[in-house]
């Protein structure tokens, strides 16, 4: 199945590159070049061959773990992909950390204390964060954080190995822009299943017999509760990984986000045909890792 999907995903994005408008062989060529030369560059890019031909190519290669190479940079797409993955994955990462900090504690006491002012609270800054689009806030931590009170900086990336200190700083803006949303989602279902949970037959058993109610909140009723959780948390998780394509424009950051914004204005197919396959298959690992967690949580599942 998950070969099924990567084909789709990659004639799907084949077949959008070349209805979009423009000439990869006019980019590669460059922009005073004239008709001979932008010939020369097609032919040597090979889009001069029919669009079947130019997949199969492309596929073929696919299968032997070449992902092609960039029009523009010459350079081999999965190399380009590596480069810049670290970024995407510190701030993936740190956006995880950021979300479950504030959706965990949140979540629980919402569940906990239905109908008071907690939870009502909870609620509203649940709506309000899904609904808030990430580039608005993002321009408003920047704002606020960044230029006003001169907190974080407002751009730039520094590798964790060169400078723990610095890299933490340059993430934490990008990191709360990503982590809130998901923070939001998860808040409302981590509430959404776990008031369910305390309402079923074998929590108020284990309240009868003087069992704590943190106890029965984290032995008992949170590991039931978890399992609709993951599903959105996996689905979350996915969201991410396309997210940053919008926040690493705002931040500066050179991550594989960046490099499809630049690709797609350079109109360098084999990268965007690269990148598309890549994502693809991260968010099929992502899936793969929530389903086998179910029966991590639940041992009724694994048969």
């Amino acid at each position: 199945m998950g070969a099924v999907t990567l084909v789709l995903v990659s004639l799907i994005t084949f077949g959008l590159l070349h209805l979009t408008p423009g000439d990869p062989a006019q980019v590669a060529a460059g922009p005073d070049a004239d008709e001979a030369a932008v010939d020369a560059a097609r032919q040597r890019l090979g889009l001069d061959r029919s669009l079947v031909v130019q997949y199969a190519s492309w596929a073929g290669n696919l299968l032997r773990g070449d992902l092609g190479t960039s029009f523009v940079q010459n350079r081999a797409v999965l190399d380009m992909i590596l480069e810049r993955l670290p970024v995407t994955l510190s701030l993936v990462g740190l956006s995880l950390v950021v979300s479950l900090l504030i959706a965990l504690p949140l979540g629980v006491l919402a569940a906990t204390r239905r109908d008071t002012i907690l939870d009502r609270g909870a609620v509203l800054w649940a709506s309000t964060g899904i609904a808030l689009p990430d580039f608005f806030l993002g321009l408003l931590l920047v704002l606020a954080f960044a230029i006003h009170l001169g907190w974080f900086p407002a751009t730039g990336f520094v590798p964790l190995g060169e400078n723990p200190g610095l890299w933490l700083t340059h993430l934490v803006l990008p990191a709360v822009t990503l982590g809130t949303t998901v923070a939001a989602e998860l808040t409302r279902h981590i509430r959404a299943s776990l008031s369910d949970v305390l309402e079923l037959d074998y929590v108020r058993t284990a309240r009868a017999k003087g069992i704590g109610g943190s106890r029965v909140v984290l032995k008992h009723a949170m590991r039931n509760a978890a399992l609709p959780v993951m599903t959105v948390f996996g689905i979350q998780l996915a969201r991410l990984l396309g997210g940053t394509v919008i926040v690493e424009q705002i931040f500066n950051l050179p991550g594989i986000g960046q490099l499809i914004v630049a690709s797609i204005f350079q109109r360098d197919l084999p990268v965007i045909l690269g990148m598309g396959v890549f994502i693809a298959s991260m968010v099929l690992v992502v899936n793969l890792l929530v389903d086998i967690s179910y029966g991590w949580l639940n041992p009724k599942v694994r048969t």
